[in-house]
C-alpha cells in the first residue's frame, strides 16, 4: 500500500506580494528548446493553445507578431500574464485596438529594463508581511484612485495576492466578494 505523507503547512504570516487584478483574459507565452536545437514558440490562454488563426482577443497575432522580441527578452520558460485593453471585458480606457500584455511575475519582470519593452508587468501595490488590513488598504486605495495598471480609469476589478511561502496566488475584487467592502474614513 503506498504511503501518503501529510504536506508541510505553510506559516499565514509570511511575505505576500500584492499585485492589481487586471480584468482582461489570462495569456501564457511557452518558449522551449525544440529537440532539433530550434526555439519553440507556443501561445495559449488559460484553457488551451491559440494560433493568430483561432485566436483569443488577438494575443496570438501579437505574440507571434513580437516573437523575436518575446523570444530574446522572455527566454526559456512558460510566461503567464493578463491580455487586457481595447474590446476585452472592462477595456481600462484604452481605445482603437490598444492592448497590452502584463506579465505576472513581479519579482522577475518589474524592471524596466530587464523585460521586453512589447509587455507590461502587473503593479505592486502592497508587498510585506501578509495580512487582512494590508489587503484592504490595497483595496481601499485601487477604488479611491483607480487602476495602477492604466492611470485615470476609476472601475479596477480588485487585487491579487501571492502568498511566497505557500506559493499560491488568491484573489479578491472591490465589488465581487459579497459586498462592498471599502468604507475607509
Amino acid at each position: 500500500m503506498e504511503f501518503i505523507e501529510f504536506t508541510k503547512i505553510a506559516r499565514l504570516s509570511r511575505e505576500c506580494v500584492i499585485t492589481e487584478k487586471i480584468d482582461g483574459t489570462n495569456g501564457q507565452i511557452l518558449i522551449q528548446q525544440d529537440d532539433d536545437g530550434g526555439v519553440g514558440f507556443y501561445v495559449g490562454s488559460r484553457t488551451r493553445w491559440i494560433t493568430p488563426e483561432n485566436d483569443n482577443h488577438g494575443f496570438a497575432r501579437w505574440a507571434h507578431d513580437n516573437s523575436e522580441e518575446l523570444i530574446a527578452g522572455l527566454g526559456i520558460g512558460r510566461h503567464f500574464g493578463e491580455w487586457w485593453g481595447s474590446g476585452i471585458q472592462r477595456g481600462y480606457g484604452l481605445t482603437k485596438g490598444e492592448k497590452r500584455f502584463s506579465l505576472f511575475n513581479t519579482h522577475r519582470w518589474s524592471d524596466d529594463n530587464v523585460r521586453p519593452k512589447c509587455c507590461h508587468v502587473v503593479p505592486i501595490l502592497r508587498n510585506g508581511i501578509f495580512s487582512t488590513d494590508m489587503v484592504m488598504d490595497a483595496l481601499y486605495h485601487l477604488e479611491r484612485d483607480g487602476s495602477m495598471a492604466a492611470p485615470g480609469f476609476m472601475k479596477p476589478e480588485g487585487v491579487v495576492i501571492f502568498h511566497t511561502a505557500r506559493n499560491y496566488l488568491f484573489k479578491k475584487t472591490i465589488d465581487g466578494d459579497g459586498h462592498k467592502c471599502l468604507t475607509k474614513k
